[in-house]
């Protein structure tokens, strides 16, 4: 008799049919990497609520405490430029202290910083809650973050990963805004401030129990990699190391034409549309809870053309792709004040679809040039041009107050943030390529 362990090394030219394997040995489980990445994502959607959160308030605490819009607008700048220089310092803490410390910790300030500002009476209290309190907390939860998880985990499919997490901080904005608007219109502002507490203390429990550091600490290899990477040892020195990385990187050309390009990007994104693009259709007759339902789409569509900028990050070349994104929303923007109006039309449908698919999809290839030039020290190399991201944000934040005080119109800032995007466009096409390694001499030692 044929035993049926057999049968497995008889050819099927023989006429013997083989005994079909069970279900479970044809099911090959996800590498955990896709699994960090799913706990990554949902991790940046909490921390996400509160940079929803800044446009719908400009009117809300103009009203109720007689603030400026330049006032309010320099506590969104505070927060903006913090959350740019912690990044790459955060980065660093993280090969220091492991990510699920820093994390934890981020999310926590966040809570502390939102919830403090329902009792806030002066404008010095809204630059400290809101402007330093969050903006510590969100800037360890930045770029940065999905950087160095995409580095640790990844050496295939980095630029995908990098366009889904970056993805999450829309996937947040698409989640939170309509519920913060609905809930600023019907209720206040005030338990739109406890929402965005209560849902970033909601992630810590989340990001302690299932978030590992590295690969190695469940005995895999990162995906895509041939052979097991052992976890690398705590580097000490945090706060120098960040530093001496960014000295060396200032040396090399790459960086501040990468900070240059990236900094208008925040400009014309977080600075602009996100902080001034419900006031300014509020100026034009728009009801809030409507224009901040667009400004949720924008990140539908950011979903979508992010993860797609990941996948062509990975096929094309990252520098032609830049100059690409950043003309067209440099076109986008300069349609945009004609657009404006008390009801929403199918042109302005289309400026939102656009514009929504270019937002954040600068990002792939700027971390994979980062990732080019830089080497080893990229994820905090890409916290320090994240930084030119924040403080260009920061400055048309603060402008865009100062503008509409001053103009009565923020239309001035449309424009001007769109013939940046063309400057931008440019400066992506002056970077030299590198097919790999390590742009940035050796920090000296000692």
């Amino acid at each position: 008799m044929t035993k049926t362990s057999d049968l497995a090394d008889v050819p099927a030219q023989q006429g013997v049919r083989r005994p079909p394997r069970p279900w479970r040995s044809r099911i090959v489980p996800p590498h955990r990497a896709w699994f960090v990445v799913a706990v990554t994502f949902v991790t940046i959607i909490g921390a996400a609520a509160f940079r929803s959160l800044p446009g719908l308030l400009i009117d809300p605490l103009h009203q109720e405490f007689g603030w400026s819009r330049g006032t309010i607008g320099l506590a969104v700048s505070i927060n903006l430029a913090l959350y740019g220089i912690t990044a790459p310092f955060a980065a660093a803490l993280m090969d220091r202290y492991g990510i699920r410390k820093v994390v934890a910790v981020a999310l926590t300030i966040i809570a502390v910083g939102s919830g403090l500002t329902v009792w806030m009476t002066a404008a010095w209290q809204l630059l400290l809650c809101w402007g330093m309190l969050v903006g510590l907390g969100t800037g360890s939860m930045a770029l940065a973050f999905a950087a160095t998880v995409t580095n640790r985990w990844f050496t295939e499919r980095r630029g995908l990963v990098t366009g889904i997490l970056t993805a999450a901080a829309a996937s947040g904005q698409l989640i939170f805004l309509p519920v913060l608007s609905w809930i600023v219109q019907e209720h206040h502002w005030r338990p739109a401030a406890v929402t965005v507490a209560l849902a970033a203390l909601a992630v810590v429990p989340f990001v302690w129990l299932l978030l590992r550091d590295h690969p190695a600490d469940v005995g895999l290899a990162p995906y895509g990699a041939e052979k097991f990477v052992p976890k690398p040892a705590p580097v000490p020195g945090a706060a120098r190391r960040t530093v001496d990385v960014l000295l060396s990187a200032a040396r090399t050309g790459p960086f501040w034409l990468l900070a240059g390009t990236f900094a208008i990007c925040g400009a014309s994104t977080n600075g602009l549309v996100q902080t001034h693009f419900v006031p300014a259709a509020h100026d034009h007759g728009m009801p809030i809870t409507a224009a901040a339902s667009l400004l949720a789409v924008i990140g539908v569509f950011d979903v979508v053309g992010t993860i797609a900028s990941g996948w062509f990050t990975d096929r094309f070349d990252a520098r032609r792709l830049l100059a690409v994104y950043y003309a067209l929303r440099g076109i986008s923007l300069l349609f945009l004040p004609m657009l404006l109006a008390p009801s929403v039309h199918p042109p302005m449908i289309f400026f939102i679809v656009f514009y929504g698919l270019d937002w954040v999809a600068t990002v792939p290839p700027t971390i994979a040039l980062c990732r080019d030039h830089y080497g080893d020290d990229s994820a905090i190399v890409f916290g320090w041009v994240l930084a030119s991201h924040q403080v260009g944000a920061a400055v048309v934040a603060f402008a865009g107050g100062m503008a509409r005080d001053v103009f009565g119109s923020y239309d001035v800032v449309w424009y001007a943030s769109g013939a940046l995007c063309a400057v931008a466009a440019l400066m992506a096409l002056v970077i030299r390529r590198r097919g790999g390694g390590r742009e940035v001499p050796a920090p000296a030692a000692g």
